[in-house]
């Protein structure tokens, strides 16, 4: 695929249909429970996360507060153990900082592939 070019498919990074990554609380850019990406979609919220209480506080650390709700941009907050569609350009830079969350690799849109490779994202994935 090439680079900077958006991919607006229901796929996975696999190549395969798209699956839920949470629908409580409800996740997505345009909460939809699914991590699509569409036009709209700037922050590129492509990979479907497994947030942990660590990977939680260090994206706090990074400016990216994940857990505090935000209701009036319809964001609960995300506690540990929940699934949650993280934004391409936080998840990135935390694979690039070693802090990198484990992800459902079949409900991480093939967006993601834009900025990180299938390998990484393999060796993350929890549900292969």
């Amino acid at each position: 695929m090439p680079k900077n070019q958006l991919i607006f498919e229901e796929l996975n990074v696999l190549g395969e249909y798209l699956e839920p990554c949470s629908l409580d609380p409800l996740t997505g850019f345009h909460r939809t429970g699914t991590c699509q990406v569409t036009p709209d979609n700037k922050g590129l919220h492509a990979v479907c996360i497994y947030a942990t209480e660590e990977f939680l506080a260090y994206s706090k650390s990074a400016g990216n507060d994940l857990s505090t709700p935000l209701p009036q941009y319809n964001f609960p907050g995300v506690k540990p153990g929940q699934s949650w569609c993280l934004s391409g350009g936080h998840f990135a830079a935390a694979v690039k900082n070693g802090n990198a969350p484990q992800i459902f690799i079949h409900a991480t849109h093939q967006a993601i592939l834009q900025l990180v490779d299938l390998e990484t994202l393999k060796s993350l994935a929890i549900d292969l």
